[in-house]
Parts: structure tokens; sequence; C-alpha cells
């Protein structure tokens, strides 16, 4: 079997809710030369967005595979964001669904991050869509209290096609929830306990760490997931 190179399919990431946050982040990618990255935007309003696009397009960087977007966002973003950095995967959360109308058209390049609330609506159908954004430490903390979103994420093991992509942050064992700063790397060794199935070809970092972080991260995540795919 081929050897995947997960360190291709690792991305660092642009994450924050603060227009400081994102500068910085961004400053750090063109420091480090980085073109291809992840982008969150679920924590951005409007105005935000309009300045990070507009900074995104004096930028160097070329790749965002991979945007998370939020509820308020238009469809035009979407072509934006597709047309000039091959945008194709948009992962949305579960209340998503009320608002696919908008986003006609891009229904196939839309992905399910799944919550922790142990509830799944029934207005949610990956079968709509392009699939799972499976958030590793909310499955990790599902499987855990074995919830309703772990039964019907693993319900559906069986269709490959629906595991694309993935988010990555940290996991804390102890309390049984993720981490959206990581401290001590170790926080991301939960990820070899996980069932292969699950990993998709595009996994984003989401973290609030640095750039600088981010790719020591990422150095790391790919070494645990090429020792724990060798026996595949």
């Amino acid at each position: 079997m081929k050897k995947i190179d997960f360190s291709n399919r690792i991305l660092i990431s642009i994450t924050g809710n603060k227009n400081a946050q994102w500068r910085n982040k961004l400053k750090e990618i063109e420091k480090f030369g980085v073109a291809k990255i992840a982008l969150f935007l679920s924590r951005f309003d409007k105005s935000q967005r309009k300045k990070i696009y507009k900074s995104l397009l004096d930028s160097k960087i070329k790749e965002i595979p991979l945007v998370h977007i939020r509820n308020d966002m238009k469809k035009e973003e979407l072509i934006f964001l597709a047309e000039n950095f091959k945008a194709s995967c948009f992962t949305i959360h579960e209340n998503g669904f009320r608002f696919l109308k908008k986003w006609e058209g891009f229904h196939k390049s839309l992905f399910l991050e799944m919550d922790v609330d142990n509830f799944v609506s029934q207005s949610v159908e990956v079968e709509k869509i392009g699939g799972f954004c499976v958030d590793l430490a909310h499955f990790k903390i599902a499987a855990t209290k074995w919830s309703k979103e772990f039964e019907y994420i693993f319900g559906k093991k069986n269709t490959q096609k629906y595991f694309i992509c993935n988010h990555l942050s940290g996991y804390s064992p102890a309390e049984n929830k993720d981490l959206h700063i990581v401290k001590d790397i170790n926080d991301f060794n939960y990820i070899a306990t996980l069932p292969k199935f699950l990993f998709g070809k595009i996994i984003a970092i989401e973290v609030d760490n640095s750039i600088a972080e981010q790719l020591k991260f990422k150095e790391y995540l790919s070494n645990i997931l090429d020792d724990f795919f060798k026996s595949v």
C-alpha cells in the first residue's frame, strides 16, 4: 500500500476572533513562506471577514483547501474563496443545515462538524452534503461518552466517501474536553487511539497557538500518524 504523506495533509490554520489574532498569524505565515493553509472564520464577523479577504489577496497564500464557515456567510463568500484560493471543503456545524438553501451549488462541498451535546437534530442528514469533517477531539469526547454524535458518525463508517476532512485540536483525557490552546504537545497523542476510517485527506489544525507553534505541532502530528498508519 502506498505510504500516506501526512505532512502534506495536515494544514496550519488562521484562527481566532480578534483582528490582532488573524493579522499576527498572517504575518507569521508570510515570514515562514507557507502557501497552503486552512481558515477558521466561525468567530469572525462580516466586517472582520472583509479585512481578512483583502489581506489574503495581498498575501502569498495560494491555497486554502478547508474553510470553517459560519451561518451568516453568503454564497458569494464561498465563491470568492473557491475561485481565489481553491477552497473545496467548507465545514459547518449541525445548525448549518438550516441554511443549505442559500448555499445552493455548494452542498457537496459542505462537510459536517458534529457538536458535543449528546443530541443530533432530525434536520441533520449528512447524505445531503459532501460528508463529515470529523473534529477528532470531539469524536474522542463523544466516544468516551458513547453519545448520540458518536453513534451517528460510527453508523456511517462503511461509507468512506463521507470521511474527507478533519479538524484537529488538543484533548484533555482528565477533563474529557478539547483544547484550543495547546501547552503540552502530548495533548495530541490521543489521535493514535482513534479509528483510522475517521482520517480524511485534509486535516486542519484548530488551535489558537501561534503559527510557529503550529508548525512544530504539524511535524509532531505527522510523525504520530505516519507511525499509526504503518499498520494499515
